[in-house]
């Protein structure tokens, strides 16, 4: 590994800065008896029953019956202070300055290493063996005691289903929790490939060498050069033979190109470059011309200034392109559906009924090396070029025929997601945070750099959790398995688990590639937009002191181009051409963030579910170090010595996503901003309004007119939420302290610590008294427990009826002793509890069941990946496509209609 010294002395001494060990049982007071006694005086206990109730009802009528003050085995003061010490609970301030203090450089360098030197495919031992690995790091950090038998389950069992429906369920009681659910959809691995040019006799002239030739000064390179053979993820098994046909990158638009100049692809077989669209759907163009077989190839032209053309020096050597590496990767029809291709919308259990998958191809492909491909592209002789740079498409074929064998074992293959859960306050609102584990071969950028961000989270929230703090939702955090594949793992979990995930997960939030370039990236959800760019702005720009990591979205790499032995640099127009579209699209966009597409696993909660997510990550630019995206050289030396150097940005990507997850979690009001959404839809109408062709005539007014009221309700929306929030806050600040008795510990202090407790669920601090602290026992009182019963029942009614009784029979001096409105306070609760409940339907609203044409999984209408690009995201899909793909002026009017009918609803949920 190349580091510096002096960086190797830095990483280790914040290595060396570690939090505490997780407090334990034992670690916690025993209950003092005297305190007990006094706890039961008929004046005290009637206290405690109405905090309790503030406490229980503070949050609504949903979220009455699944307010949980008690962690199990673990009392009500545990539950929020780090002990029972004379410490202040944390406030919102203190949480975030607790948790950006943990992600560190040296740690996540430590975890890169531990994760990123050796290969885990998915289904793989080595999988498993990392799946366990994270298991651990949830029990360590969590402080989750280990059970005698390992926590795996088979996904459909009672105990797997259990583990994640019981998050939400009011009669548990629950302390933070890890398990690994097991998945087995249908996956592949290669047995022998090989690819041959045949002379006019049918006799071999040229044999490609398809394996990456592991450089000894890149040590994991070299080890596990043929661990992972060079082949395609669910490619299909065969043989093909044909002449051959450059295809430029395979889009829509080249195979049209193609077909006009009269190329007749039939029987042939195709080659084509990487980059444009999902590799899966340059498969599928190809097969639906008669095309026999397919070869992809990562083409030098992509590599922006970093060529050895202009001087650079291949990797491991220098930043260039390595000319034998080669580009694995799943070729499913990804825009189709993603997930197991046997069990489209339903989990692939062990038993599953499974049908012969659609999403799949019918012929043959390989992925192969500039250095093959250069040979076999002589072959087919000059390409021209164009003065713009565009690649004019002759249709010329190879002379010669080419051979391509492809076998690969197809079979079902355990998977294992590894999950964990950090029970909230408010039980039926849930963030789930995720990011992939398998990698194609060892994977330092994908996806290990999203799993070293991901580590630092946990750290962050253990330490959070050491502190006393308990989530105001409820968390789940997700390793998922088999998303190389085709996002397999995520799907099968929200296939599964799609009733729960609709009926509580409020927001998604992904990482996938945290680090492969220099650009800091981001996408998401309209209304997450906000809350995206705030969170950014107040995380530190990763290198440059003085800047934010909201900054670093313009940032460049450092090869710009000029070297020694080279002063007139060449860059392909054609590749520029497209980068500089994207980067002005990005750059046009209000909020900076850029809709999702697919490609992750934020897919199936955002796109079929309809959960508002997010995704991020620092990408490639023109002017970075080569990404040898699922190579071998993807790798950790690449990592530390290009990609990352320090590991900073792995750092700033943990703060920013973890940050982000706390303010969602711990906000009141949850932080959904509806307005820029319902503004947005405005601009997604008029692009496809510009796709109109000149001369049809589509009438788009009434979807005109449901947008305008969409927009109007969400304003409506906006007023009401900050009404419902600074009434509650209101109500919060006005929970009595009683001064006259705060220095009775039989009255008074009892009264006050509860107060405060509840203050603290919101991080609310209160600086006029010292913290009085009580033992964890006290609160185990029999008789309160029956009065809380009525609570975690919900049986609302009983409890009312319970407290008016109280009321009417107490004393005079007791009537004194309790004179909190709480009628008031829970009126206040439930209204906030409402907004939040518009707030997160309204991603929910553009759920259609009907979904969208000829790809019925993905039902969002808002947006989804493009049908031929698969990772571009489309807005209003099914009217786009309509008018660009099928050319229809019904069509198209039918799809007006159904997004005004859906819009049209919405706007009715929202205004009741």
């Amino acid at each position: 590994m190349v580091v510096l010294d002096a960086e190797k002395a830095e990483l280790a001494a914040t290595y060396g800065d570690l939090p505490p060990p997780a407090t334990t049982k034992d670690s916690v007071p025993k209950p003092n008896r005297r305190a007990r006694r006094l706890f039961r005086t008929r004046r005290l206990r009637k206290a405690a029953v109405y905090s309790a109730a503030v406490v229980l009802l503070l949050l609504g009528l949903r979220t009455l019956t699944h307010l949980d003050p008690f962690t199990e085995g673990v009392g009500l003061w545990t539950s929020t202070y780090r002990s029972a010490t004379d410490h202040r609970p944390l406030t919102l301030e203190d949480r975030e300055k607790l948790f950006l203090s943990i992600p560190s450089a040296g740690s996540a360098l430590a975890a890169s290493r531990d994760y990123a030197t050796h290969p885990h495919l998915a289904g793989s031992a080595e999988d498993f063996s990392d799946a366990k690995a994270i298991l651990q790091l949830f029990q360590d950090e969590f402080n989750i005691h280990a059970p005698r038998a390992p926590p795996i389950f088979p996904a459909g069992t009672t105990r797997s289903r259990e583990a994640t429906l019981r998050l939400t369920r009011k009669h548990t009681l629950l302390k933070p929790s890890a398990w690994i659910d097991v998945y087995y959809p249908v996956l592949n691995t290669p047995l022998n490939r090989s690819l041959e040019i045949l002379s006019s006799e049918n006799i071999p002239v040229w044999t490609a060498d398809l394996v990456e030739d592991g450089d000894p000064l890149d040590e994991d390179a070299h080890r596990y050069k043929d661990a992972v053979p060079t082949w395609h993820g669910l490619s299909r098994d065969g043989i093909a033979e044909g002449q051959l046909v450059y295809a430029n990158y395979g889009t829509k638009e080249d195979y049209d190109e193609l077909v006009a100049s009269g190329a007749n692809l039939t029987g042939k077989i195709v080659i084509a470059r990487y980059g444009g669209i999902f590799r899966g759907l340059k498969i599928k163009r190809a097969e639906e011309l008669g095309a026999v077989g397919v070869l992809i190839y990562s083409d030098p032209r992509d590599d922006g200034y970093v060529t050895v053309q202009n001087g650079y020096t291949p990797y491991p050597a220098g930043p260039a392109r390595n000319p034998t590496s080669v580009q694995r990767g799943s070729v499913q029809y990804l825009s189709i559906y993603p997930g197991d291709p046997t069990t489209p919308g339903y989990p692939a259990y062990e038993n599953a009924e499974r049908t012969e998958g659609t999403n799949i191809p019918n012929i043959p492909s390989l992925p192969i090396s500039w250095s093959n491909a250069e040979r076999l592209l002589e072959e087919i002789g000059e390409i021209y070029t164009t003065r713009s740079g565009k690649r004019r498409l002759s249709g010329r074929s190879s002379v010669t025929s080419i051979k391509l064998v492809n076998h690969v074992d197809t079979k079902v293959t355990p998977i294992w997601n590894t999950m964990a859960a950090i029970p909230g306050h408010i039980r039926d609102e849930v963030v789930i945070i995720g990011c992939h584990r398998d990698a194609w071969v060892a994977g330092a950028a994908d996806p290990t750099s999203g799993t070293v961000s991901l580590h630092e989270i946990i750290r962050g929230f253990g330490a959070l959790l050491r502190k006393g703090w308990k989530p105001l939702r409820t968390i789940v955090i997700a390793s998922w398995d088999a998303e190389e594949y085709g996002l397999v793992g995520s799907t099968e979990w929200g296939e599964d688990f799609s009733d729960w995930i609709s009926d509580h997960v409020v927001a998604y939030l992904n990482v996938d590639v945290s680090v492969a370039g220099s650009q800091w990236n981001v996408g998401g959800s309209p209304s997450l937009a906000h809350i995206i760019k705030q969170t950014a702005l107040d995380v530190p720009h990763p290198t440059i002191p003085g800047k934010t990591l909201w900054d670093a979205r313009n940032d460049q790499g450092p090869f710009h181009g000029i070297t020694p032995y080279v002063q007139n640099t060449t860059v392909d127009e054609e590749f520029m051409a497209s980068y500089q579209v994207a980067q002005e699209a990005k750059n046009s966009l209000q909020t900076g963030v850029s809709p999702l597409g697919s490609g992750s696993d934020y897919t199936v909660f955002l796109q079929r579910l309809g959960v508002a997510s997010t995704d991020q990550g620092f990408s490639f630019t023109p002017s970075d170090a080569v990404y040898h995206y699922h190579s071998i050289y993807d790798s950790q030396r690449w990592q530390e010595v290009y990609a990352d150097v320090g590991f900073h940005k792995h750092v700033a990507v943990a703060q920013h996503l973890g940050l982000l997850a706390l303010r969602i979690i711990d906000s009141i009001v949850i932080p959904l901003n509806t307005t820029q959404y319902a503004f947005e839809l405005s601009d997604y109408l008029a692009k496809v309004q510009n796709l109109v062709p000149h001369g049809t005539s589509i009438d788009f007014s009434p979807l005109e007119t449901s947008i305008y009221k969409l927009q109007n309700a969400s304003l409506a929306l906006d007023a009401e939420k900050t009404t419902a929030e600074t009434k509650f806050k209101e109500l919060l600040g006005k929970l009595p302290r009683r001064p006259h008795l705060g220095e009775c510990k039989h009255h008074g202090g009892t009264w006050n610590s509860f107060t405060r407790w509840v203050k603290g669920v919101f991080g609310v601090e209160t600086l006029d008294e010292p913290f009085r602290s009580m033992h964890a026992g006290s609160v185990h009182d029999s008789e309160r427990e029956q009065y809380l019963a009525y609570i975690v029942n919900g049986e609302e009614e009983e409890l009312e009826a319970l407290l008016s009784q109280a009321i009417a029979h107490q004393d005079t001096q007791s009537r004194d002793y309790i004179p909190f409105p709480i009628g008031k306070f829970i009126k206040a609760a439930k209204r906030v509890a409402r907004a939040n409940k518009k707030l997160v339907a309204f991603e929910r609203g553009f759920i259609s069941e009907e979904g969208i044409p000829e790809r019925e999984w993905y039902r969002h209408l808002g947006v989804a990946p493009g049908k031929w690009l698969g990772y571009g995201a489309t807005t209003f899909p099914a009217l786009t496509e309509a008018i660009t793909i099928d050319n229809s002026t019904s069509a198209a009017h039918y799809q007006v209609y159904r997004l005004t009918m859906l819009l049209d609803r919405l706007t009715w949920d929202l205004r009741l």
